[in-house]
């Protein structure tokens, strides 16, 4: 019995729907994997700039991590720091690396698989809750981070409770430049941290200061093309639960 025509139309234009579909799923695909690629090609740019004045070697080592340690990178973003991290404590040690954002920590999964790295572990945290186990972690680094917390204290408590007795917390930061801090509208108008205000929130909440360095870096070099440098000095702090 032959086909009637209308069917025959139906099953072509349900072919031709699917075909489109298909085609344009493809082009979406290809249009994001490219801006993937693009971004992890200017991601290795700027670390490479940033290399340059961040001073990462030595702030890895205020850690005191060792093959089998777990650390935790607090405010992670693409991985900066994660990576670097992955590294020194080896396959036998993890590396929580935490953010609030999603797309930076999709970034960070990304690398961290084409780098090999299957002791990252992204964990998307929350403004007062980095969401870290308790007693589990060897060290905390919370690197050009703190003066985005809108609830340092919560997050000190929560980093805190995931420290062994002795781990050791590392905050890097930029400082205000020279008499910000005395303006009465620095609070309001600047995300940079005084050391001194960060240091009374350690110890508020616990934590007993190792060493404290108000110049750890010197008007760093711009850490994205186009950037201009500026005066700002960077801190360094050193504490450790007790």
């Amino acid at each position: 019995m032959a086909v009637p025509d209308s069917r025959v139309q139906r099953a072509y234009r349900v072919r031709i729907s699917f075909f489109l579909l298909a085609a344009v799923l493809a082009l979406v695909v290809w249009v994001v994997a490219s801006q993937a690629v693009q971004t992890l090609k200017v991601l290795d740019v700027v670390e490479q700039e940033r290399d340059r004045w961040q001073r990462a070697g030595p702030v890895i080592e205020a850690l005191k991590l060792k093959d089998g340690s777990v650390v935790a990178d607090i405010g992670s973003g693409a991985g900066y720091f994660t990576l670097k991290l992955a590294s020194i404590v080896g396959d036998k040690g993890n590396v929580l690396a935490e953010d609030i954002l999603r797309e930076p920590l999709a970034f960070l999964w990304f690398r961290a698989f084409l780098h090999h790295r299957p002791n990252i572990h992204v964990i998307r945290g929350e403004p007062d809750n980095p969401h870290l186990p308790e007693d589990q972690v060897d060290a905390v680094l919370i690197a050009n981070t703190y003066h985005e917390f809108v609830h340092p204290r919560a997050i000190l408590n929560r980093a805190l409770n995931a420290l062994h007795s002795g781990g050791r917390l590392v905050v890097v930061d930029r400082g205000p430049l020279p008499g910000e801090e005395e303006s009465g509208e620095f609070e309001t108008q600047h995300h940079e941290r005084d050391p001194s205000e960060v240091e009374a929130d350690l110890r508020a909440t616990g934590f007993g200061l190792i060493s404290r360095n108000d110049r750890f870096i010197e008007k760093p070099a711009p850490e994205r093309p186009g950037d201009r440098p500026d005066n700002h000095s960077w801190w360094l702090i050193v504490a450790r639960k007790p």
